[in-house]
């Protein structure tokens, strides 16, 4: 049976890792895969982590199995975070624990098809790569809206907008809370404000990827947008992850949140959501939800893991100004990133002239020229800068 199987295509971020090891360069940059890297190029744990991991070696008496919904300490500390503690989306809001935001995805799309059967789910032009593939075994339709233009670098908001006067109380609208992936450009709050209104004469239900919260200008102010969508709208789903925000990438900790139009309606939604979860990894891992919960629930920790994520938010902000920088003599103007927040940048690169990077320059990034801004240091930003330079005509 296994021989008959034809050769899948290859993951292209799998392949862009092993390009990546196989060069020898001692120059060599990776600008592909999407993790944070410090000033020194390595992926760090967090201080604050090492503190809740001794902690719980400390303290944690049992490895029993806990529900399908997971780490309740946990749930309970996302809605906090999500929309403030006390305040009106946090009782109206149920939280289940899932195997990074990848499986909070995954779950919240099996839930789509249970709650809105028959509804399309509008995703934005670029987008993640895995939400195509995501939604498709999840058995979703896709209609794809215009976003970002990587020609110019902007978004493509007025676009965008039109082509969303198409959504039914049916559909479900796919949106990025903030650090958008790949284009790092997101709405401003007019767009919002915008989107929200029509969400609101629609009736479709938002689905928001919140992969970045705390990395394009804070906490409060990047969950401006779910915020906003739980004020003004009945009902809201949102796929979060702590696998930048705390830097657990191997220990996949995400969470799915539901928003309904009371707390009786989520608690029939949350239900619904259990055979679900139950179904996909009947209980997601517990180790890194409870260094998260731990974390959060301690106000010494809490506020040393905030002061941590402000330097990881603005080593990367200032090493994407001085990539702008030093590109300002390049044959196409790179201003626009210096706009952009997050993790990634779009730079419009052709195939040629991503292969040509790592040829010849050792320089590392996915064939669509997205480029993870995290991967630079003030060692390599204007090598890395040059190079791209050289090949922006190609």
């Amino acid at each position: 049976m296994f021989s008959d199987l034809a050769a899948p295509k290859a993951d292209p971020i799998l392949g862009l890792t092993k390009l990546f090891a196989d060069d020898t360069s001692p120059d060599k940059v990776d600008l592909g895969i999407g993790v944070y890297k410090d000033e020194a190029g390595e992926v760090p744990v967090l201080a604050t982590v090492k503190a809740a991991e001794r902690w719980l070696a400390e303290t944690q008496t049992s490895k029993r199995y806990l529900s399908s919904a997971g780490n309740d300490a946990f749930n309970s500390a996302t809605r906090a975070l999500l929309f403030g503690a006390g305040t009106d989306a946090f009782t109206r809001s149920r939280t289940v624990q899932a195997p990074g935001g990848t499986g909070a995805l995954r779950l919240g799309m099996d839930f789509l098809r249970v709650a809105r059967p028959g509804g399309r789910v509008f995703v934005p032009t670029p987008t993640w790569t895995n939400h195509g593939h995501l939604l498709a075994a999840a058995g979703c339709e896709i209609v794809h809206y215009p976003y970002y233009d990587v020609a110019t670098g902007n978004l493509r908001f007025d676009e965008m907008m039109e082509a969303l006067r198409g959504l039914t109380e049916k559909d479900v609208l796919l949106l990025h809370g903030c650090c958008h992936n790949p284009s790092g450009a997101d709405p401003d709050a007019e767009g919002w404000k915008a989107i929200a209104e029509t969400l609101e004469r629609s009736g479709a239900l938002p689905f928001v990827d919140l992969a970045y919260l705390g990395f394009a200008e804070g906490l409060e102010e990047d969950a401006h947008s779910v915020r906003l969508l739980a004020q003004r709208l009945p009902e809201v789903v949102i796929a979060s992850s702590y696998s930048k925000n705390f830097a657990l990438y191997r220990d996949r900790v995400g969470a799915l949140t539901i928003v309904g139009t009371n707390a009786a309606d989520s608690d029939r939604a949350h239900a619904h959501l259990m055979p679900l979860a139950r179904a996909l990894w009947s209980m997601p891992p517990d180790h890194g939800a409870a260094v998260v919960a731990h974390v959060l629930q301690d106000k010494a920790l809490a506020a040393d893991w905030r002061r941590e994520l402000a330097e990881m938010r603005t080593r990367i902000n200032t090493v994407r100004a001085a990539l702008v920088k030093h590109l300002a003599g390049a044959p196409r103007d790179y201003a626009f990133l210096g706009h952009q927040r997050g993790m990634f940048a779009l730079l419009g690169l052709s195939p040629d002239a991503v292969r040509t990077l790592r040829e010849e320059h050792h320089v590392h990034m996915t064939g669509t020229s997205r480029a993870n801004v995290a991967g630079l240091n003030m060692a390599n930003v204007e090598r890395v800068a040059t190079a791209i330079a050289s090949v922006s005509d190609l």
